[in-house]
């Protein structure tokens, strides 16, 4: 449970209808294997002590008692575990029967949430047997003791103040305004559904996208266990779908018509930070009632899947969609600039890198878009000291066979000269000899679209705004910043799926050599075979580390250390635990230390969830400390 995760369970056990004693005992089977796997929230499906198909014999006194007494020995059985659990039974309260949830730990009933909506249409009959719970304070009396009974009930862990759980039955996740709703709004951070809910044609994946939809909607952890095998098939079949999801991803379900634990982690600190940046999050004004409880905060181990490269869609079909949709924002956000500015051309510097040729293709398309000749596009290659054959050539192919105005100016003679007039010695390979280069492309791009009535794309990707690493008024500087808020790892695979996609063989071939070509900048000179002697990830670290960091980090507010355990648990078979370790320092002493870059950041679309933007996203003073994140990497 440390850094927020808590391992949950949904628990759908093998029952036979109206055997209160059989189904109790395999209730007690799952809360045993539940917590032999250190499952600390356990839920149950809808009225599971009974099974739900028991139709008029909820008339029956027998079985109200029989499920009552299996309700206490599984009360009792729980005595001494640190697990929480909910689980659906028939409770009579005054002259009626209500449909419920009960909540169990430690050996004690802590309170009990009854059923909003009863469905009683089509299949469903659930008012001829049960009453609708009511708003207001509430009590059930249940061996012995009285305790909270109700629609407002939230059970809150001592020790872990994110930990407040929250139950709904079945129907109630299926209507327009779900008690969820209400109990999330109060600060409930994981809901449990306890569900019976049958199966037909295409309700699985309709159950699915609800439950995803919910949690998102809600901002909170969703477990939904339902009533499978043993449940009487008379009219009905049950599949015994269990999903656990968290803030519209579906963390983990189980197959159809199986019975057992779907077991995963909810991060529960992570759904409270999302709250705490949607200021419209949580507006309600109604009291709910909290019921404390005791869990003790241990380590947790994760099932659940950390994606290496969380800006990459793992479905390939959804990576291209992706990809199309990315270049699509990009076209029509240029576009819009090229008409409000009345700009004659576009000016892009093009090294034959991945950025550049990003920010090429991205012109080509707002050139298609408007209508408009891609010759209105100046592409401008400058090579210097650095400049190798492999990136020259890709530079021209690409400039040449999109049909682009190209010209190619040496900047050696110009960067000499400046040596000269600053009194720098050349053979000295410092950070003046590296950024004199960027500075005097950037000068040339900008001189060229005053004369050409034009506006220059910037080329830098948000890892290097993270990372600062851009000559500040060098390539930092643009009219409009095109790849501003897409990551280099997302770079990468927008090109290669360009070229792909392109349906031109030649231009397909140079775009994959760009692709495979390393990063760098180029500004030192080549090594004695003609080859790139400054490469990036050698100086920077590995842009997939990065890009894992800036969405942990930044996207999702995780401190440090959870951010290493994460990179460790996701990317520990690409890297050691030392190298992870170093790269994260290196990335929040750099990201502290070069805000100063992106508060003038020149403006640019974003196209995904996080962004730099010292407009938007992101407002953050240059001169704050890095201290307090890198001492806490420190302690590890």
């Amino acid at each position: 449970m440390l850094d927020g995760f808590i391992k949950c369970a949904a628990a759908t056990p093998d029952v036979k209808v109206a055997d209160c004693e059989y189904n109790k005992d395999r209730i007690i089977e799952l809360i045993n294997e539940a917590d032999k796997q250190g499952v600390k929230v356990v839920v149950f499906p809808e009225l599971c002590i009974t099974a739900y198909t028991c139709g008029d014999l909820f008339s029956q006194q027998a079985l109200l008692d029989g499920a009552l007494k299996a309700l206490e020995d599984i009360t009792a059985h729980t005595k001494g575990k640190d697990i929480l659990a909910a689980v659906g039974c028939p409770l009579r309260r005054g002259a009626k029967l209500y449909n419920c949830a009960i909540i169990i730990k430690n050996g004690e009933v802590l309170g009990v949430a009854a059923k909003k909506y009863l469905p009683n249409c089509n299949e469903l009959y659930e008012q001829r047997n049960f009453s609708p719970a009511e708003h207001g304070e509430q009590s059930i009396e249940l061996f012995g003791k009285n305790v909270p009974f109700g629609l407002d009930l939230l059970f809150c862990c001592k020790q872990i103040p994110d930990l407040v759980f929250a139950a709904e039955i079945c129907e109630d996740v299926w209507v327009a305004s779900p008690p969820s709703a209400a109990l999330c709004e109060y600060g409930a951070t994981i809901i449990a559904n306890l569900a019976a809910s049958n199966e037909l044609v295409g309700k699985a994946q309709f159950r699915r996208e609800l439950i995803k939809s919910r949690s998102s909607q809600l901002c909170c952890g969703y477990i939904i266990a339902s009533s499978g095998e043993g449940e009487s098939t008379q009219d009905l079949i049950f599949s015994g779908h269990d999903i656990i999801a968290e803030n519209g991803d579906i963390l983990t379900e189980s197959k159809l018509y199986t019975t057992g634990l779907t077991i995963s982690e909810i991060d529960v600190s992570y759904i409270c930070s999302e709250r705490r940046k949607n200021t419209s999050f949580g507006k309600s004004d109604t009291a709910a009632r909290r019921i404390m409880f005791d869990m003790q905060p241990e380590k947790t181990k994760l099932t659940r899947k950390y994606a290496a490269n969380p800006f990459i869609p793992v479905c390939g079909k959804e990576m291209a969609q992706r990809c199309d949709d990315i270049l699509a924002m990009q076209a029509h956000a240029l576009a819009r600039r090229v008409k409000h500015t009345f700009a004659k051309t576009l000016v892009i510097g093009i090294s034959g890198g991945l950025d550049s040729t990003l920010a090429l293709i991205a012109a080509y398309e707002t050139m298609k878009l408007l209508g408009r000749p891609a010759s209105d596009i100046i592409t401008v290659t400058m090579p210097c000291f650095g400049t190798t054959v492999r990136t020259r050539t890709n530079a021209e192919k690409l400039c040449i066979m999109l049909g682009t105005s190209f010209r190619t100016i040496d900047i050696a003679a110009s960067v000499k000269q400046h040596f000269e007039d600053i009194g720098h010695d050349e053979a000295s390979h410092n950070v003046v000899y590296e950024n004199a280069q960027a500075r005097e492309r950037t000068q040339i791009l900008m001189d060229i679209a005053n004369a050409e009535n034009g506006m220059v794309v910037g080329t830098g990707d948000l890892s290097e705004l993270a990372l600062g690493w851009a000559t500040y008024n060098g390539d930092h500087m643009s009219m409009y910043g095109i790849n501003a808020s897409i990551p280099k790892t997302l770079v990468r695979y927008i090109v290669r799926h360009y070229a792909e996609t392109c349906e031109n063989k030649q231009l397909s071939e140079t775009l994959i050599s760009v692709v495979d070509t390393p990063v760098s900048p180029e500004l030192l000179p080549a090594d004695e075979n003609g080859d790139i002697a400054q490469k990036t990830e050698d100086l920077v670290g590995p842009y997939e580390l990065h890009d894992f960091f800036l969405y942990n980090l930044i996207r999702r507010s995780f401190a440090p250390e959870k951010v290493y355990r994460l990179a460790r648990y996701a990317l520990g078979d690409s890297y050691d635990d030392e190298t992870i370790l170093k790269w994260l320092k290196t990335f929040c002493r750099r990201f502290f230390n070069q805000q100063f870059k992106r508060s003038c950041l020149p403006d640019g679309v974003k196209v995904g969830s996080v962004s730099l933007s010292p407009r938007g996203d992101w407002r953050m003073p240059s001169d704050a400390s890095s201290a307090l994140w890198l001492s806490r990497l420190e302690e590890l």
